[in-house]
């Protein structure tokens, strides 16, 4: 099992609870999409799956691990087999592509080898051939602040695409991308983790995008599962439910900020 979450609940330290009770279980290889109203907790979720925040209830197992029973060193070998892909890719915008898509590795590679890669990327051809999966193999030595929005989400991509992890984590992906692009990057992603046996984690806005690609649809309502359904199981109703009055929630359950950045690899 990838995943296991048990009565989890996460309280934030101004008081505010995002999550309240989760149990979750997600096998190896399993594609499992988040849906849900803004607030309603599903950056919070990644994060404790990530282990990038402790869960302040409940018990949450990771890739066969307790987290938070681990030592510092020993969790943080454990983030490196997490691939965590961020809304907003935390690419500073002198860097070139080649050598962010590469920076996957670090969690694997030692200090000196790291630097090195900085001022020398180490694995061109590796960084060319995850970057053509993407439709990006010409913007290999470009800067990032010379790309798009959607190009700099599908760089955050490669990057973990590249990293190789065993459990793959995705907080709205192909939000910054039209229509067609998305539901094509989403393909991709799928299709890499199908084909590799990665278990895949994503929240997504874009409910028919979750249904056209996940097999399995939770819906997440103030820190809460409404339900946990197949795919073609996900109807109007649940929807309309899940949804109903969505402008009326305040406040939020969760900050509105993007998902806490404590793993230096992603």
């Amino acid at each position: 099992m990838t995943l296991s979450l048990t009565g989890a609940g996460l309280r934030h330290a101004n008081g505010t609870t995002a999550l309240r009770d989760i149990d979750l279980r997600v096998e190896r290889g399993e594609r499992v999409a988040i849906i849900g109203p803004s607030g309603a907790g599903k950056s919070s979720l990644l994060n404790l799956l990530a282990t990038a925040l402790r869960p302040t209830a409940g018990a949450v197992e990771v890739l066969g691990r307790q987290p938070w029973q681990l030592s510092a060193r020993q969790r943080q070998r454990l983030r490196a087999r997490i691939g965590l892909i961020h809304q907003a890719p935390p690419l500073p915008p002198r860097q070139r592509v080649v050598t962010a898509v590469l920076a996957g590795r670090l969690g694997d590679w030692g200090l000196a080898r790291s630097l090195v890669n900085l001022l020398h990327p180490l694995d061109i051809p590796g960084a060319r051939a995850v970057l053509a999966k993407l439709d990006l193999a010409d913007k290999l030595f470009a800067q990032c602040q010379q790309l798009s929005g959607g190009q700099l989400q599908r760089v955050g991509i490669a990057r973990v695409l590249y990293q190789a992890p065993e459990l793959l984590l995705a907080d709205e992906p192909v939000s910054a991308m039209d229509p067609v692009l998305a539901d094509h990057t989403l393909a991709i992603l799928c299709r890499h983790a199908g084909e590799h046996g990665i278990s895949l984690v994503a929240s997504l806005h874009a409910v028919d995008l979750a249904l056209a690609h996940f097999p399995r649809i939770i819906g997440l309502r103030d820190g809460q599962v409404v339900f946990d359904r197949p795919a073609e199981e996900v109807g109007p109703e649940l929807l309309d439910a899940l949804y109903v009055n969505e402008q009326l929630v305040s406040p939020p359950m969760e900050p509105t900020a993007p998902l806490v950045v404590q793993i230096p690899r992603c």
